[in-house]
């Protein structure tokens, strides 16, 4: 990825930025990863020069933006369901039943 592309998300749990870009890339959004190992340099360099951080070209900006309110605020795009061999009612995230294991239909 060329140096035209943008930060959309920064957060100093590393963790947290691997899971916005693979939703990200999951979504067919290309996206690159920076400064995943400068958390050791906190102290030295400024704060806000050493979190991960994610980026993705321009054209991508508004997409993925919206892709990580959602996914922060806890919405899913596939609806909720109950599920058929339990009763259980579950998050379109789930594409199983927690509770007795049954795939969603």
């Amino acid at each position: 990825m060329a140096n035209d592309s943008i930060r959309v998300f920064a957060h100093s749990n590393a963790l947290l930025v691997s899971h916005v870009h693979n939703l990200l890339e999951a979504a067919g959004i290309p996206a690159r990863l920076h400064n995943m190992t400068l958390g050791g340099g906190a102290g030295e360099l400024p704060l806000g020069e050493c979190e991960p951080e994610v980026w993705v070209r321009p054209h991508n900006r508004q997409r993925a933006e919206a892709l990580i309110r959602d996914a922060l605020d806890g919405i899913s795009a596939a609806p909720g369901w109950t599920c058929p061999g339990c009763g259980e009612a579950l998050e379109g995230a789930f594409e199983s039943c927690w509770n007795c294991g049954t795939h969603r239909p």
